[in-house]
């Protein structure tokens, strides 16, 4: 099925504002007349982590409803595609807030220029953090090549929730995060199985600076340069368990050569995340 022909895609990359870095998103501003198999058939030919696809919009409230597509399948929610489609929108309409109705729920965008550059801001969902169980923990070591000995103390394996769920685990050093390789089908089919959109893999620099990288088999991508959603859970997941700041930033996709900056901020009692990042057109796409 070819039908990128017929559509604007616009190409831009999020959590950063550098074209070489961030995460690359597809976006559809226009989508309203596409079936679910056109979506999927044009996010496998963009070829990224996620494209976002506005199917409904009204312009003057500054609301839109927006659904998401891996190459492999439709995701309830995408944070870096929500950032990158918040810049397009407030590049064309102005700044402002905006309103994401999402298959996660509705999610509130504020758009703002900082020292020049224009950055959005999500609110996520309320967020939950739940432990791990051992049996699925074992196994999604195991695919990893990890051992319980690589972990680190103080950051008990979770499956934390912003819009999807993502399994938290905390590298004991800077090298082991540094060092993935892992078995991607084993991997994915336990994902499939548990229900996990991405494994979030991270090192604590302070508490208000983590490393980190996700996997994302299910979306048939490696990895991911960064993950808005993972970072709005990685915050619920923080607060559950009772460590690190209440604002931090998150350092993703350095090992992949397309380094990026989540600013993320607890931002209230009912376990929201707020993160933050800039998004820029990749030229010649």
């Amino acid at each position: 099925m070819d039908v990128t022909n017929n559509v604007e895609i616009l190409r831009y990359t999020a959590f950063t504002h550098d074209p070489q870095g961030g995460n690359p998103a597809g976006i559809v501003l226009d989508a309203g007349t596409l079936s679910d198999d056109e979506m999927l058939a044009i996010a496998a030919e963009v070829g990224y982590s996620e494209t976002a696809f506005v199917t409904a919009r009204d312009d003057g409230r500054r609301a839109f409803r927006v659904r998401y597509f891996a190459p492999s399948a439709e995701v309830a929610f995408c944070g870096h595609a929500t950032i990158a489609t918040s810049v397009a929108l407030a590049e064309r309409l102005g700044i402002g807030p905006l309103v994401f109705d999402t298959n996660a729920g509705e999610i509130a965008v504020d758009t703002e220029v900082v020292d020049g550059l224009l950055r959005a801001t999500l609110t996520s969902v309320p967020t939950r953090s739940r432990p791990v169980g051992e049996e699925a923990l074992d196994e999604a070591l195991a695919a990893l090549g990890w051992s319980r000995d690589d972990l680190a103390p103080g950051f008990p394996p979770h499956v934390a929730f912003a819009g999807v769920d993502h399994l938290m685990l905390a590298a004991a050093t800077r090298e082991r995060l540094a060092d993935l390789a892992y078995d991607f089908e084993r991997l994915r089919a336990l994902m499939e199985r548990e229900g996990w959109t991405t494994v979030n893999l991270f090192w604590r620099e302070s508490d208000e600076r983590f490393h980190s990288r996700n996997p994302f088999p299910v979306g048939g991508i490696v990895e991911d340069p960064a993950t808005g959603a993972a970072a709005a859970a990685f915050g619920g997941y923080l607060r559950t368990i009772g460590t690190g700041s209440a604002e931090f930033t998150v350092i993703q996709g350095v090992d992949m050569g397309r380094p990026s900056t989540l600013r993320v901020s607890i931002a209230s009692s009912d376990g929201r995340s707020r993160v933050s990042g800039g998004a820029v057109v990749i030229q010649d796409a």
